[in-house]
């Protein structure tokens, strides 16, 4: 599936490349959080699992796809930054870049230009 940007998925980035969201990634990180809420609330994985999963669909995601936008909220951020600041969950390098691919296609990050 091509990108904005013209590039493939599954391309690569050059090394260093960051990325941070667009304005439309900054309100999806939003209301990412109150479905997060909603679901502490709710409580059980079950709720939680639903609950990232009716967020992530509309939008072309993966549920899981949310935590890569709380991490490019505060700063700009580089495949490896991604993969050490989510390593707790086991992100792998492909499956980051899997993930910034749809986040690019769904037009809620970009990479940093200049």
């Amino acid at each position: 599936m091509p990108s904005i940007f013209g590039r493939e998925e599954g391309t690569r980035w050059p090394r260093g490349q960051k990325f941070r969201l667009t304005p439309l990634g900054q309100e999806a990180e939003a209301g990412y959080q109150q479905v997060l809420q909603g679901a502490r609330d709710a409580g059980g994985r079950a709720a939680f699992d639903e609950a990232t999963k009716s967020w992530a669909t509309p939008l072309g995601l993966q549920p899981g796809d949310g935590a890569f936008l709380g991490e490019l909220k505060a700063q700009p951020r580089t495949i490896v930054d991604l993969m050490e600041l989510l390593q707790d969950g086991g992100a792998t390098k492909a499956e980051v870049k899997a993930a910034l691919d749809r986040l690019i296609a769904a037009k809620l990050a970009e990479p940093v230009t200049g």
